[in-house]
């Protein structure tokens, strides 16, 4: 009986990918066809991983095909896996890499840019570190099509084992429910820091999938914290804002999801963004009272840099830290509009110098200059001040 499977592409304009097709029989015999541009230095690796990864997989014999275009190993190992799960085989190509254990990253870290990278895409995964962002998202949902859902879980999982992100926040996003909860049966094991959870309308949703995190965290004996951080696209998650960001201690920030949002209005997306005002800033709102931060949608016309950084600056103003991000080239913008200006730092540590003062004689309100300086002043100065010094802004 045949048992046949295939994943990837290999089309003329692919990058680090490759394609794959098995076909499994009782022959007996055992075929390995590899055409690679780079066969001659790397022929031997490639052969390697993949029949490594058959006999995970028991697979013994048929013919397995493989045209690479440049893939890396993570990459080979996702892409046959999928061919053998498609064709029936059970198995788990990294079953037997030992697994780290990595710390889980400050809860209230900088978040100023998430970069988007789709999940079914490794050559944008390779090198994303090099664009310096604060976080990157291995998306699993918006960015790919139904039909390489489980394809793209696998390059995504086979990512955070083997790439190597240079310090930025490795951000998963899932599909909203049923799906996403299998996408965490796949990713949890490799120790994201952060999921992202689409869609989100109550608590109760949070809750589920923390409750799931924690069951597969169970299973693997594994006790590093994931964050959460829920994106509210609707009319009624922004209503329910409050409760979704208090909904779990590992729930970090909130983040606007306009394009959706306005949809669930039936509204047309402006870039004043009028008709979104009342959900942004219940938003920031909801983050603040619940402790944690406020993160902002994307801005998605790549080609209007001034654009950007009006509306990176904008959104600053009304209270976000951060926002996500579709192309590299928007990362040092977004992170020059949400930074403190000198003028900024200056004034906030000449605040906190001259309550330092006062406060060493018994005074809770003093002067600088023509303006009273109390408590609350403080604490937004002394926020600035950390907020400038994790950006390496000050000593």
């Amino acid at each position: 009986m045949e048992r046949n499977g295939n994943a990837g592409r290999a089309d003329t304009s692919t990058r680090s990918d490759l394609f794959v097709s098995i076909s499994g029989d009782d022959s007996g015999e055992l075929i390995v066809d590899i055409q690679s541009k780079v066969e001659a230095f790397y022929g031997s690796s490639i052969r390697k991983s993949v029949t490594d990864a058959l006999k995970v997989f028991g697979f013994q014999s048929g013919i397995v095909e493989v045209i690479d275009r440049g893939a890396l190993p993570f990459v080979i190992r996702a892409r046959l896996e999928t061919a053998l799960r498609r064709a029936g085989f059970k198995g788990d190509a990294l079953v037997k890499r030992p697994r780290l254990k990595p710390q889980s990253t400050a809860k209230d870290r900088l978040r100023r840019s998430r970069l988007y990278l789709p999940g079914n895409e490794p050559k944008f995964m390779i090198n994303a570190g090099l664009h310096d962002p604060d976080a990157i998202i291995l998306d699993l949902e918006d960015s790919v099509h139904p039909e390489e859902k489980d394809s793209a879980r696998l390059v995504v999982r086979n990512a955070l084992a083997e790439v190597d992100f240079m310090g930025a926040e490795r951000m998963v996003r899932i599909n909203h429910f049923p799906l996403g909860l299998a996408d965490l049966d796949e990713i949890i094991p490799e120790s994201p820091d952060l999921i992202l959870l689409p869609k989100i309308e109550s608590a109760t949703e949070v809750r589920q999938v923390q409750n799931r995190i924690n069951k597969i965290q169970k299973s693997k004996r594994q006790d590093k914290v994931i964050w959460l951080l829920p994106i509210l696209e609707s009319a009624l998650g922004i209503e329910r804002a409050f409760e979704i960001a208090s909904a779990t201690d590992t729930v970090v920030a909130l983040a606007m999801g306009l394009e959706d949002y306005t949809a669930d209005l039936g509204v047309r997306k402006t870039r004043e963004g009028k008709e979104s005002l009342y959900a942004r800033m219940r938003l920031v709102n909801a983050a603040r009272a619940a402790g944690i931060q406020a993160n902002d949608s994307v801005f998605s016309d790549v080609g209007d840099p001034e654009g950007l950084s009006a509306c990176a600056s904008r959104s600053r103003n009304m209270g976000y830290e951060g926002m996500g991000c579709i192309h590299p080239r928007q990362i040092q913008l977004i992170h020059e509009a949400y930074a403190p200006t000198s003028d900024e730092i200056g004034q906030a540590q000449e605040i906190c110098t001259a309550f330092d003062a006062a406060e060493s004689e018994g005074l809770s309100v003093v002067s600088l200059g023509s303006r009273m300086i109390d408590p609350p002043v403080v604490l937004r100065a002394k926020r600035l001040i950390e907020n400038a010094r994790k950006a390496g802004l000050i000593q």
